[in-house]
């Protein structure tokens, strides 16, 4: 679960990390606060906010089970645990 939410917080970073990448290599002032106005900000904001969004829809579409498939879960077969499985 961790690792899902981490994922997700770095696809929102992703926009404001190319503006930095593109205030570094224009020599613009990075940390400046007339380089980050908020217009820019606003936009970025809203593309992370979709960017997420579509990461969030893609994942729910290519990741998980089949739909047919039949999940069984963990089990204890002679004395040892045998982790469940989709089928």
């Amino acid at each position: 679960m961790i690792r899902s939410a981490l994922t997700e917080i770095g696809v929102f970073l992703i926009p404001f990390a190319v503006y930095a990448l593109f205030l570094v290599a224009t020599r613009s002032g990075l940390l400046a606060t007339s380089s980050w106005p908020v217009v820019i900000i606003g936009r970025l904001l809203v593309g992370s906010l979709l960017l997420v969004l579509v990461s969030l829809i893609l994942l729910a579409q290519f990741s998980g089970a089949p739909p047919d498939s039949t999940y069984f879960p963990a089990h204890v077969e002679n004395g040892r645990v045998v982790p469940g499985v989709e089928r």
